[in-house]
């Protein structure tokens, strides 16, 4: 798995949803260590081998529960790549965003989507739905991989 460029998030302080407790414990704090230090999107198979590598006794259990809870929190972003895996990274930006990420190299970049945003709010409306959260994933080749292709 090729890594994905990120930067920290800010989001890392709010409590953690649906009472699973993610802070507080060896293992989130092993865990938070680690998404701190890795760049980019990453699988929950890679973070769990980066913390054995490191020493850290922690389930790949734990690591996707609490990867899941840190994701609902926005404390940090999960993508689907085109095999349909999760990965993921620490939040680089606050609030609602996308990512455009390369299928060469995997770097990624965080986008606003005003567009896709109201295009999501019109489509929910005209079905009569309320509470409508979305997930947009965009894959393209980055400029540096088209170049090297030519």
């Amino acid at each position: 798995m090729t890594s994905r460029s990120a930067e920290p998030s800010s989001h890392l302080d709010r409590p953690p949803s649906r009472g699973t407790r993610v802070r507080g414990t060896r293992q989130a704090e092993a865990l938070m260590a680690v998404l701190g230090t890795l760049s980019g999107f990453h699988s929950a198979q890679e973070i769990h081998a980066e913390l054995r590598r490191r020493g850290e006794r922690v389930g790949l259990t734990t690591v996707y529960r609490h990867l899941q809870v840190l994701s609902q929190d926005e404390a940090v972003d999960a993508i689907r790549d085109e095999s349909g895996e999760t990965l993921y990274r620490r939040c680089a930006t606050g609030g609602h965003h996308h990512h455009v990420t390369c299928r060469a190299c995997g770097r990624s970049v965080e986008v606003e989507g005003r567009d896709v945003e109201r295009w999501a709010e019109r489509v929910a409306a005209e079905a009569g739905f309320v509470d409508v959260d979305h997930t947009v994933e965009i894959f393209g080749v980055c400029p540096p991989c088209a170049s090297a292709k030519s």
